[in-house]
C-alpha cells in the first residue's frame, strides 16, 4: 500500500484513537508532534525557539497592556509577589524605578481577573479590593513621583485601589428665597418650596445632592406671572456646572442648568424621570469582586463573597459610579443574581456581541431584549450546562473559547443560526492523554502567524491549539523545554503578535531561576540559513567581524548549548564566564538550550480486499518527503534507531543551504504490527514538512 500524507491539521491525537481509521480527521492527525506546529494549509514546522529578555529571582504572571495596534503602545505586567514591573517585548526597561508595590500575595496570581480600557486596566481578586493599573505621560521626568507610581519605558504607571462612586462634594444647602413679582395677588405662601443642587464637573460626572434648601411659597400650579425662585448656594471646588432640582410629588425633578452659583426658578417644569442619584455600593464590607469585563460602555462585576451568583453593571459611560436613579433609569447601573438552583460562582464574563457569563454549571447569555441591556431590560437565557473554569476566555473570531469545569477540556462557544443560540464543541476530545489529570494554568492567543492558542499546564509543560473554525482547523501539538512554563502573555508587535513566556529553569548547578522569554519570529522566506533561530532561551549575535567568542551568555553558565555559526551547527560550547568559545570565527551566531522536535504519523490502517490492515505486521518501504526550506533532520521506524537524512553543502567548509522539494529515503526495521515512522530534528536547523508519501508492505498474516 501506497499511502500520501498533505495535511496534518488535526494535530496530536490521543494512542486511544490509533484504531479509529473510520474517524473523518484521522489521515490529517498524528501520533506525535512535539515542538512543531501546523501550519494553516496542512503544513507542519518546526516552532521557533524563544529569546532571553531577563532574570527574575521569582516566579511571576504576566498579563498584557494593549493600547492599540502599534507596538511602542503595548506592554507586558510582570506581577510578583507584592510587586509588579513592567516590560516590553524587548524586556525590562534599565532606567525604570524600583517595581510597583501591590498588594497581591504570590498564591493569589494566577486568580486575578484583568480587564483594560484604554490606558487603565482593572485587577480583580475575591480577597483584594478591586485596583486599577494607569498609565499617563511623563511630562516631567525630573519631578518627584506621587505615592505607589513609578517610571518606566517612558510613562508613569500608578497602582491603585477603585474608590467606588468618587466625584465632587455634595454642595451645601441652597438658599431659597420665593419673589411674588409685581403682578402677584395676595394669595397666601403656604406650601413648603424644596430645592437640591448637584455639582458636575468638566467630565460630567455627577456629586451627591446637596441636603435640601426651602422657603415658604405658592404650590407651582398657583403661580403667576412674576412669581420666581431665588437660589444661590457656595461653590465647589473643580465644579464645571450645577443641576438643580426641586421636589414635586415626593421626587426633586430636574429643572435646570447653572455654570455659576445662582439659580431663578421660573415656574420649569420639574422632570420626575431625572432625579438626583443616591449613593450604593455593592462591594463595601469587603464584598470584593472575583470578575471584572467591560459591555455596552459599562463595567461588569461579578462573583463577589457574599453573592458569588450576581453580576453588577456600572453605570453607562462611567465604570466606577453604581449611584442610582430613583426612579431609575436607562444609565442606571443593573444588578442581577442568576437563579439557577444551585450556587453556580460566576467564573468569568466576556462582552461577545451579548454578554456571555460562565458559571461552575453553565453558560449564560444576558441580553437586552433586542437592544442594550438596561436596568428595566434585561434577560438571561442558559446556553450550555457544561459549566466553565475560573480561567479568563479567549476570543478567536467568531468564536470564543473556555475552559470546562474543573480546569482541563476546552471549549468553543458560537453563535449557531439553527439553534437561535450559542453552540460549542470539545476541542480536547480527540487528545485527553494532554489533560487528564491536569488543570490549565494560563493561555495566551497568538493571532499572526498561525492563529495558534499557546496554553501552560500546572506542571509547566507548554501546550499549543492551532485554531481556525471557518476552516474547520484545530489541532493540538507539545512543546517541551529544558524547564518548567509558568505563564505567558501575547501582545501586539511590529508585524505580528508577540508571545512572551516566563520559564523556571536550572543553571548546571541546579540552582532555580526564572526566565522572561520571548518566542522568536518564524525563519522567514528569503531569510538565509544562519538568521534561523532554534534555540530556547537563547541570544541572537550579529557583528561586522567573525570572532570566535560569544558573550552575554551568563544567564546560561555552565550549560551545553546548542549554536548555529554562520548557519553551521556547532556542538560542545559550554559557557564558561558568560561566553563561549567556537572553533571557528563566525559573524552571526544563534546559542541557546537545545530542544529537539518530532514528528510521527498515525499507524497506517485501511480496508482492502482482505479486509481490515488492524494487527497485521508491516514493513516500511521507500518514503518520501516533501521539504521546503529545511536542513538536516532524522529518520526511523522508531524513536529509538533514528538515521541522518542527507545534507551536504554546495562547497566544502560551507553551510548547507536550506532545501526545497523531495528526499527519499529508506526506513530501517523489518516487519513489525507497530511500524511507523519518526522524524526529529534535534539540531538548531528549520524543519519544514509539506507532505511525505510511504510504502507500506502488509504480511498476510
Amino acid at each position: 500500500m501506497r499511502i500520501a500524507l498533505h495535511n496534518f491539521t488535526g494535530g496530536e491525537v490521543s494512542p486511544l484513537l490509533s484504531a479509529r481509521y473510520d474517524l473523518s480527521r484521522y489521515g490529517s492527525s498524528v501520533q506525535c508532534m512535539e515542538n512543531m506546529l501546523p501550519g494553516l494549509h496542512g503544513d507542519v514546522r518546526r516552532r521557533p525557539g524563544t529569546l532571553f529578555l531577563g532574570r527574575l529571582d521569582e516566579a511571576a504572571v504576566l498579563l498584557p497592556f494593549s493600547f492599540n495596534a502599534l507596538a511602542e503602545q503595548n506592554f507586558v505586567l510582570v506581577l510578583t509577589g507584592r510587586a509588579l514591573r513592567i516590560a516590553d517585548s524587548r524586556g525590562f526597561d534599565p532606567q525604570a524605578d524600583a517595581p510597583l508595590p501591590t498588594p497581591y500575595e504570590s498564591r493569589h496570581l494566577l486568580e486575578i481577573c484583568a480587564a483594560q480600557v484604554g490606558d487603565t486596566v482593572y485587577l480583580a481578586h475575591a480577597a483584594y479590593p478591586l485596583h486599577k493599573l494607569v498609565r499617563s505621560t511623563d511630562s516631567d521626568p525630573g519631578a518627584a513621583l506621587p505615592a505607589c507610581t513609578v517610571r518606566s519605558h517612558g510613562y508613569r504607571w500608578s497602582l491603585e485601589a477603585v474608590a467606588f462612586n468618587s466625584s465632587l462634594p455634595a454642595p451645601r444647602a441652597p438658599v431659597c428665597s420665593f419673589v411674588r413679582g409685581v403682578n402677584d395677588d395676595d394669595a397666601g405662601l403656604g406650601h413648603v418650596l424644596r430645592y437640591k443642587v448637584v455639582a458636575v464637573d468638566a467630565d460630567g460626572r455627577q456629586s451627591l445632592a446637596s441636603e435640601a434648601g426651602s422657603c415658604e411659597g405658592k404650590h407651582p400650579s398657583d403661580w403667576v406671572v412674576g412669581n420666581r425662585t431665588d437660589l444661590s448656594w457656595t461653590a465647589v471646588d473643580g465644579a464645571a456646572e450645577y443641576n438643580i432640582y426641586r421636589e414635586e410629588a415626593g421626587y426633586y425633578g430636574f429643572i435646570g442648568v447653572s455654570s455659576t452659583t445662582t439659580f431663578t426658578d421660573n415656574n420649569y417644569q420639574a422632570d420626575t424621570a431625572d432625579t438626583p442619584r443616591e449613593d450604593w455600593d455593592p462591594f463595601a464590607g469587603g464584598n470584593n469582586p472575583a470578575v471584572v469585563a467591560f459591555h455596552q460602555q459599562r463595567m461588569v462585576l461579578a462573583g463577589t463573597r457574599d453573592n458569588p451568583q450576581a453580576f453588577y453593571l456600572s453605570r453607562s459611560g462611567d465604570f466606577e459610579n453604581f449611584r442610582k436613579s430613583r426612579p431609575l433609569q436607562d444609565d442606571d447601573p443593573v444588578e442581577y443574581l442568576i437563579a439557577s438552583g444551585s450556587i453556580d460562582a460566576i467564573a468569568w464574563a466576556a462582552s461577545f456581541g451579548d454578554l456571555l457569563l460562565g458559571t461552575s454549571g453553565s453558560e449564560y447569555k444576558a441580553g437586552g431584549n433586542g437592544g442594550a441591556i438596561t436596568p428595566g431590560s434585561i434577560t438571561i437565557t442558559a446556553q450550555s450546562y457544561w459549566g466553565s473554569a475560573g480561567l479568563a476566555p479567549i476570543i478567536i473570531g467568531n468564536a470564543i473559547l473556555h475552559v470546562q469545569r474543573h480546569g482541563a477540556h476546552v471549549r468553543d462557544l458560537f453563535y449557531s443560526l439553527e439553534k437561535d443560540g450559542y453552540a460549542g464543541n470539545d476541542l480536547s476530545i480527540l487528545a485527553p492523554h494532554l489533560f487528564e489529570g491536569h488543570r490549565l494554568r494560563q493561555w495566551a492567543y497568538q493571532q499572526t502567524p498561525g492563529s495558534v492558542l499557546w496554553i501552560v499546564r500546572d506542571d509547566g509543560l507548554l501546550l499549543a491549539l492551532t485554531y481556525l473554525k471557518e476552516h474547520d482547523i484545530w489541532g493540538w501539538s507539545r512543546h517541551p523545554t529544558d524547564g518548567e512554563v509558568l505563564s505567558v502573555c501575547a501582545v501586539s508587535g511590529q508585524d505580528r503578535d508577540e508571545l512572551l513566556l516566563l520559564v523556571r529553569r536550572r543553571d548546571a548547578d541546579g540552582k532555580e531561576g526564572c526566565f522572561l522569554e520571548r518566542l522568536a519570529p518564524q525563519w522567514q522566506d528569503g531569510a538565509p540559513v544562519e538568521e534561523a533561530f532554534f534555540v530556547d532561551c537563547g541570544l541572537s549575535c550579529r557583528r561586522e567581524e567573525a570572532a570566535a567568542t560569544v558573550d552575554g551568555l551568563g544567564h546560561l553558565e555552565g550549560r551545553e548549548l546548542a549554536v548555529l555559526a554562520d548557519g553551521s551547527p556547532v556542538e560542545g560550547c559550554i559557557v564558561r564566564d558568560g561566553r563561549i568559545r567556537l572553533p571557528f570565527p563566525a559573524r552571526t551566531v544563534q546559542a541557546g538550550l537545545p530542544y529537539t522536535s518530532v514528528l510521527s504519523p498515525l499507524p497506517v490502517e485501511g480496508d482492502g480486499e482482505s479486509g481490515s490492515t488492524l494487527g497485521r505486521r508491516r514493513a516500511l518501504g521507500r518514503c518520501c518527503l516533501r521539504l521546503y526550506r529545511s536542513v538536516g533532520g532524522r529518520y526511523g521506524s522508531s524513536r529509538d534507531e533514528l538515521y541522518d537524512i542527507p545534507f551536504l553543502p554546495l562547497r566544502w567548509g560551507e553551510a548547507c543551504q536550506p532545501f526545497s522539494g523531495d528526499v527519499d529515503f529508506l526506513p530501517a526495521g523489518g516487519h513489525s504490527p507497530t511500524a511507523s515512522l519518526w522524524l526529529v530534528q534535534e539540531r538548531p536547523l528549520p524543519f519544514h514538512l509539506l507532505a511525505l508519501s510511504l510504502d507500506v508492505e502488509f504480511a498476510e498474516i
